[in-house]
């Protein structure tokens, strides 16, 4: 890492470039990143940890608490083998261990704890419920829980805990920070002082962390993340953005969401810069407050919680920031427009998936376009898969380094099923143009077939954004005798009228397929904790206003 204002790793100068099909044509709907060589990520993530150590020093700072605490290099690392040391009795090398805690020193601890010691983190979602969690370790075959009893408490969770308890078995923090003995301590200084004698020494290819997503649609699937998948990911991100030694990234994802996990957390750490941890991304006040105070300059979030801090912040809380990073959701022209005026800060837009450890694109500062998720990251590349009644974009799959060892099925606990030769299949409906910007269409989910014609409901959404733009809305599509489906749009404005929505798709040229058949208020839109609408229950919703 230089001094001054120099990057700490520079970005790569290279352009998303497009490839040629073998006849020598081009086809600008397959497109690469820059180079980016193995021998750049190619090592463990705790390895990783260790080499910003060396690079940085061990009494640098390299994470503030929520309750101000501060943690240097030396002392998490210490901490790491302590904890460590404790938590490998009654489990083995690559043996899977949940983790259930909130964004924190105490579970960046347990993380690199696991790690330290070759066992491998399965990161739990603690809003979805005893039944989606059951199922998560099932697939992972974790049957050892990670958890605080004080996070338990303060977050209501005693009947969560309880259900969890009938089937697996729950290690508190705080009970084995109580019974830590001189082995464990004599551990953490022979750690401290000569790791990598003392460490784990995984191979690269091998899985470092289980994820899950949502399962609001069944049993959740369990992504397995290789540590090459990290590494690789938090490498491409610093070599795509501008990183500099004196920024300071906070955090208030949760690290169960790869965004939290890799952006919040492993990159800071493994870049060499401190990472300010919060514990939950609802405090809008709290958070603006702590931005301002901690004078972080990278602030991680997404659309709707952005413009929340936004709204709740005093003047000078967010003026430290450099930019904000945006993901899981589109950002909206409103909430640009809104944090542009009032702290002349930048939102740098992109898009990723949990399979892709996650981060896929990103705009980057003095090369953000509005609109677009940015360009491919390096080492990464995408094509573009015909999609019917769809044109000039197409079904988007992506291949890289970073790209997921595979998923884990609760049908086949433990089985990897490997995506074919490396591609992902994301799922999304995009354009590349010819600088190679990517823009998202909308999910295949998230079209509607109307008389033959497919509709984007992330139109229909972005419409009722502009015309009540304070209010959080959510368009899904329900069966329809006479023209296969409807849209309908659930919105939190009580005063929302069908009469203005017609208005302005005649007055700003959108189809008029996009009109919503019904439009229904509603107190709240339901969201998940990954700070994304929760679309099957907005669609129970809707079939009972229907109904």
């Amino acid at each position: 890492m230089t001094d001054g204002t120099a990057p700490a790793i520079a970005p790569d100068a290279a352009m998303a470039t497009a490839i040629s099909d073998d006849d020598g044509a081009t086809n600008l709907s397959r497109v690469s990143g820059a180079p980016f060589a193995r021998s750049q990520y190619n090592r463990s993530v705790f390895s990783a940890l260790l080499k910003a150590r060396a690079k940085v020093g061990g009494s640098k700072v390299c994470i503030i608490d929520a309750d101000g605490r501060e943690l240097t290099y030396d002392q998490l690392v210490q901490g790491a083998f302590a904890l460590g040391n404790a938590l490998k009795t009654g489990t083995k090398k690559g043996e899977k261990v949940a983790i259930l805690l909130p964004t924190g020193a105490g579970a960046a601890i347990a993380f690199f704890a696991l790690q330290a010691y070759g066992r491998i983190p399965a990161m739990l979602n603690f809003t979805a419920g005893p039944r989606a969690l059951k199922a998560a370790c099932r697939a992972a075959q974790a049957t050892t829980v990670i958890t605080a009893r004080k996070f338990i408490e303060l977050g209501n969770l005693e009947p969560l805990a309880a259900s969890l308890g009938e089937d697996l078995k729950l290690v508190y923090l705080e009970d084995v920070r109580d019974g830590l003995g001189w082995q464990d301590k004599a551990m953490a200084l022979a750690g401290t002082v000569a790791p990598m004698i003392v460490a784990a020494r995984p191979d690269p290819d091998d899985t470092a962390v289980v994820l899950f997503t949502s399962g609001t649609e069944g049993d959740p699937k369990g992504v397995a993340l290789s540590h090459i998948n990290l590494v690789s990911n938090v490498e491409q991100a610093a070599a795509h953005v501008d990183i500099f030694e004196t920024d300071i990234c906070f955090n208030p994802l949760p690290t169960f969401h790869c965004f939290g996990l890799t952006g919040g957390l492993l990159l800071p750490l493994i870049v060499g810069i401190p990472a300010v941890l919060h514990p939950t991304p609802l405090q809008a006040k709290t958070i603006a407050k702590r931005v301002g105070e901690t004078r972080s300059t990278v602030l991680f979030a997404t659309d709707t919680f952005l413009n929340q801090y936004a709204r709740n912040a005093d003047k000078d809380d967010l003026k430290s920031l450099r930019f904000a990073v945006c993901g899981a959701e589109r950002v909206k022209d409103e909430t640009r427009a809104l944090v542009r005026k009032m702290f002349a800060l930048d939102i740098l837009e992109g898009y990723g998936a949990t399979e892709a450890s996650p981060v896929i694109a990103v705009n980057q500062p003095g090369r953000n376009r509005s609109g677009t998720v940015g360009t491919l990251l390096p080492g990464m590349e995408a094509k573009l898969e015909p999609v019917e009644g769809i044109e000039n974009a197409g079904r988007m799959w992506v291949r890289g380094p970073n790209v997921m060892q595979g998923y884990i099925y609760t049908s086949e606990p433990g089985v990897i099923v490997k995506p074919d030769e490396g591609w992902h299949d994301t799922g999304d409906v995009c354009s590349i143009d010819e600088d190679g910007f990517i823009a998202i269409r909308g999910r295949m989910k998230r079209f509607a077939k109307i008389g033959g014609e497919m509709v984007s409901l992330a139109v229909v959404e972005n419409c009722a954004t502009s015309i009540w733009p304070d209010d959080l809305h959510a368009a899904v599509t329900l069966p329809d005798p006479r023209k296969g489906e409807q849209i309908i749009l659930l919105t939190a404005n009580a005063s929302a009228d069908r009469s203005e929505f017609v208005a302005f798709t005649r007055n700003h040229g959108v189809a008029e397929l996009s009109i919503p058949k019904k439009i229904v208020a509603v107190d709240e839109i339901p969201v998940l904790g990954t700070g994304k609408i929760d679309y099957v229950a907005v669609e129970k919703m809707a079939k009972a206003a229907i109904s």
